[in-house]
C-alpha cells in the first residue's frame, strides 16, 4: 500500500494528463482516446474522479489502478464473452478492438441501495415496490441482498445524464437493441456479474453492483468493451465490515466511487449547485482504497508508474509503434 504522506505530495503537483501528438483523439469523463489506424482505439486512463457526471477533483494512481484491473479482469472473463482488449502498451493505456458501442449500458444489483433519486434504495423506500419492471418483497433493509441479481438497463450517459427508469422489456420495445443481441448482452452480463462475486468473495470483498458496456467489435461479434470491475464502475464493501455495519443498522464502508460521492451528499450536495470543497485527505484516502480493491482482487502489489503519465506514456507507445 502506498503511504498516504506519498499521495497527499501527489495531490499538492499540478494534475496533467496525456497529452499525445494524436489524430481522432476525444476526451471523455475520466479517459482520453484516439484513433489509430486498423480499426484500432487506444484508451488512455486518467486519475480525474466524476461523480453526478461532473469532475470532481483527481484522485492519484486512480487511473492506472482502472487500467490494470481492467486487463486483469478481461482475462479473467475471456470464457464468458469475448472483449476488446489487444494489449496494455503502459499503465495507463489499452489497446483496444475499436468497437461500436450499444447505446444502452448494463446495470446489475445484488443489493438494494443508493442515495441517488435513481437508485434502488431511495425509490422503495419512497413506498415503490415496483421499479425497473422488477416486483420487489416487502420488508426489505437499506443495503440488503436480494433474492437474486437484477438488470436495470440505462442509457448511455448524454447531455441530460444516464436514465435509469429503462426497464429490460423497454430495451427492445424502443429498439435500442435486437431481442437476440438483448438476450446474448443479459446473459453474460449476470455470468460475468457471478463470476465477479466469486472472485471478490474469496477477496474478502462483496460485489455490490455494477455497469457493463458492450459493443460490436468490426467482425460482428458481441464484445466487452470499457472497463469491468474496477471502483469506478463497481461498488464494493468488505465482508466482515459489512457484516458488523448491517448488523447494526449502519452504513457499509464503501471501497469504491461511492466514498466519495457519499462525502460529498453528506455537506448536501447531490449534483447540483456548486461543487463543496473537500480536504486533501479524503482524496488521499479515496487513492488507497482504490489500490487496496486492486491488491485484494488481483492478489498482486501495485507498483504506480511515474506521475505525471505523459512523457513515460509516449515513449512506451512510440517503442510499440503506435507513434
Amino acid at each position: 500500500m502506498i503511504p498516504e504522506e506519498k499521495i497527499l505530495q501527489l495531490l499538492a503537483q499540478p494534475f496533467e494528463g496525456a497529452a499525445l501528438p494524436l489524430p481522432g483523439m476525444a476526451s471523455g469523463k475520466v479517459r482520453e482516446w484516439y484513433s489509430l489506424p486498423n480499426q484500432r482505439r487506444l484508451l488512455v486512463t486518467t486519475d480525474r474522479l466524476s461523480a453526478f457526471d461532473r469532475i470532481l477533483a483527481a484522485v492519484p494512481y486512480k487511473g492506472q489502478v482502472l487500467n490494470q484491473l481492467s486487463a486483469w479482469w478481461f482475462e479473467q472473463t475471456r470464457d464468458i464473452v469475448a472483449n476488446h482488449l489487444l494489449a496494455v502498451p503502459d499503465p495507463n493505456a489499452l489497446l483496444a478492438v475499436e468497437a461500436q458501442p450499444f447505446p444502452v449500458e448494463v446495470v446489475v444489483r445484488g443489493f438494494i441501495t443508493g442515495v441517488t433519486g435513481t437508485a434502488l434504495w431511495y425509490r422503495y423506500s419512497l413506498g415503490e415496490h415496483e421499479i425497473y419492471g422488477y416486483r420487489f418483497p416487502d420488508g426489505l433493509r437499506k443495503n440488503e441482498q436480494l433474492p437474486e441479481p437484477i438488470i436495470t438497463p440505462t442509457t448511455k450517459g448524454g447531455p441530460t445524464g444516464h436514465d435509469e427508469r429503462l426497464t429490460c422489456r423497454e430495451v427492445s420495445e424502443q429498439g435500442w437493441l435486437d431481442e437476440a443481441t438483448w438476450n446474448e448482452v443479459q446473459t453474460a452480463a449476470l455470468a460475468l456479474f457471478q463470476r465477479g462475486q466469486q472472485v471478490a468473495q474469496r477477496a474478502g470483498l462483496i460485489l455490490v453492483d455494477t455497469k457493463y458496456e458492450f459493443g460490436r467489435a468490426p467482425d460482428g461479434r458481441v464484445v466487452l468493451i470499457d472497463e469491468v470491475h474496477t471502483p469506478d464502475s463497481s461498488r464494493f464493501w468488505k465482508v466482515e465490515s459489512y457484516a458488523e455495519r448491517f448488523a447494526a443498522g449502519q452504513e457499509p464502508e464503501n471501497y469504491d466511487k461511492e466514498f466519495i460521492r457519499l462525502a460529498y451528499v453528506e455537506q448536501g450536495y447531490r449534483g447540483d449547485g456548486p461543487v463543496p470543497t473537500v480536504s486533501a485527505t479524503l482524496w488521499a484516502a479515496a487513492s488507497q482504497r482504490y489500490i487496496s480493491i486492486y491488491e485484494l482482487l488481483t492478489g498482486q502489489t501495485f507498483v504506480p508508474g511515474d506521475y505525471p503519465v505523459a512523457p513515460r506514456l509516449r515513449a512506451n507507445l512510440k517503442k510499440a509503434g503506435l507513434l
